[in-house]
């Protein structure tokens, strides 16, 4: 899996203070990084319109009225931790967008 990232996510992710994106980094790298090697089981799920199954522990939805975007709660705690991504494919297989991260606040412009 290859990941990048928003114009939009790069800026929030400056904005947030240090222990913040730390806890964000450490969720993705021992957390989602492992559950995205699973997409090509998300996508077989989404063409057959089944549910897949993420992590409890990464609380992943699909945002209401969107298409492909979806969120993860990394904290419920301070700071209340979203972040938003989407999949999308290329020559080289699948690719996970950063959207946005920060508080409850990204669901305004996901």
């Amino acid at each position: 899996m290859r990941f990048t990232t928003t114009a939009s996510f790069d800026r929030d992710l400056k904005r947030l203070k240090a222990e913040h994106k730390r806890e964000f980094v450490a969720v993705v790298r021992d957390k989602f990084v492992a559950a995205c090697d699973a997409c090509d089981a998300w996508a077989a799920a989404q063409e057959a319109r089944q549910a897949f199954v993420w992590p409890k522990s990464l609380r992943v939805n699909e945002l209401v009225n969107t298409h492909g975007v979806m969120e993860m709660t990394w904290s419920f705690a301070s700071p209340d931790g979203r972040a938003t991504f989407a999949f999308t494919r290329d020559d080289k297989g699948w690719v996970c967008v950063w959207r946005r991260v920060g508080d409850h606040d990204v669901f305004g412009k996901p």
